[in-house]
């Protein structure tokens, strides 16, 4: 792989790595691929890792790698940045290795539902594409994967917030924004930091096409940017399209990713009834929306990789009726007053779980919403059970982080399959 200049003799030193996760260790492997020593330094450090990266620390290393999880203000990359130490985040790095095209995609929802469809369409289509980024597929395990993918290989890669916000060196041909609305306030302190943490991806995509979907429109005038006339796509309540009938398309809130997926498609110069094709055969992946089982007339459904409000208000309005929704989890800011005000009239009863459990509680109480207080999601699926009446749907869809209790959202819908597994095959009927 050919290396940048300004990196090459930085490679000389050994490289420092924040990080010992996914992100962390395939950065270990691209560097080692580079021909370079890497250190990792993780406030839990695994074997063979360090702990604190420390002042002296600091004037060892002239390249600093670091994971998503690291805020730009971190104490370690301030104390990296005064010793004179090149700071890049794992996406940037990884991609001045890519040498075939980069598609960026982003949003507040949708967009690893957006990577895969892409993936999966340029794959029906006979081309080399790959799902890449924050879909849990680090770029710099992509680029030791393939040795930096050949010219004509795709890399479709999912970007979040966190991921967009430190990018320096990062180009990407083309750039998707499918929809913007509050999550990450706990990070980024406002709407107007988070949506400018995600515009970054768009000044990075230097000579290349962008879309962006209706609500991202929205908050670009509000946030006094400008957006190019044909890179608004109209993308919030379209008519529906005969051709997506039978697909999962054929409604929002996954109509807005198609209506996306279509603009770039066009503006790529492929062939539309391809998409069409490949709409007909793709799926959804884990832990989206996704039907259980059905226990005594009532449907059960796995929706956990909700972390937002706009997810979980999203699913809600898949269902004709009022649902049983568990719902809570770790905070992620925003305001959890309006959140459960929006929801009230779509929840029949909510069992409250994780960490935000008792605030969300005190609004229930005064939107008038039915709850049970829970201690775990074991207690959730019991206390809904009981409650179910033939017809009914039950649904997890927590709208909050799962990392108060579980080791992340797969998790928790794992665990919640479990639950509802359990529950079915119980000989009585569920008391709490």
């Amino acid at each position: 792989m050919n290396v940048p200049d300004y990196i090459r003799p930085l490679l000389s030193h050994p490289v420092a790595i924040f990080g010992g996760g996914v992100s962390g260790r395939a950065l270990t492997a691209l560097v080692l691929r580079l021909g370079a020593r890497g250190m990792v330094f993780d406030a839990n450090p695994s074997d063979g890792d360090f702990g604190d990266f420390t002042t002296s620390d600091a004037t060892a290393h002239r390249l600093v790698l670091f994971s998503p999880g690291f805020t730009p203000t971190h104490p370690w990359l301030a104390s990296a940045r005064a010793a004179g130490a090149l700071c890049l985040g794992e996406l940037d790095f990884a991609s001045l290795f890519w040498r075939g095209p980069l598609v960026a995609i982003t949003g507040t929802n949708g967009k690893t539902t957006l990577t895969e469809f892409l993936t999966h369409a340029l794959d029906t289509a006979g081309l080399d594409a790959t799902a890449t980024g924050n879909i849990g597929y680090p770029l710099s395990q992509l680029v030791v994967d393939r040795n930096g993918g050949a010219p004509d290989a795709y890399a479709l890669c999912e970007v979040s917030s966190f991921q967009a916000e430190t990018l320096r060196h990062f180009r990407a041909d083309s750039a998707l924004w499918i929809n913007f609305a509050e999550d990450h306030l706990e990070r980024h302190g406002s709407m107007e930091t988070y949506f400018m943490a995600k515009w970054r991806l768009f000044e990075r995509c230097i000579g290349g096409h962008v879309q962006a979907g209706s609500s991202v429109q929205h908050f670009a005038t509000l946030f006094g940017q400008t957006l190019p006339a044909d890179a608004c796509i109209a993308s919030e309540d379209q008519p529906g399209d005969v051709l997506l009938q039978g697909t999962l398309f054929a409604d929002y809130p996954q109509r807005e990713n198609f209506i996306l997926a279509a603009a770039w498609w066009r503006a790529a110069g492929l062939r539309e009834g391809i998409l069409y094709t490949a709409a007909r055969s793709f799926a959804l992946s884990r832990h989206r929306l996704e039907r259980v089982g059905e226990m005594n007339g009532v449907t059960w459904w796995n929706d956990s990789k909700a972390t937002n409000f706009h997810a979980t208000e999203a699913a809600l309005a898949r269902f004709q009726q009022p649902v049983l929704l568990i719902a809570g989890g770790k905070s992620k800011g925003g305001d959890l007053q309006g959140f459960v005000r929006r929801i009230a009239s779509h929840v029949r009863h909510v069992a409250l779980i994780g960490e935000t459990r008792h605030v969300l509680a005190t609004f229930c109480g005064a939107e008038n919403v039915p709850y049970t207080l829970c201690n775990d999601l074991s207690h959730a699926v019991q206390a809904l059970a009981a409650l179910a009446a033939p017809g009914d749907q039950a649904l997890l869809s927590p709208g909050f982080a799962s990392l108060d209790q579980f080791s992340g959202y797969a998790d928790r819908g794992d665990q919640f399959v479990t639950l509802f597994s359990q529950v079915s095959a119980a000989p009585f009927p569920v008391s709490v």
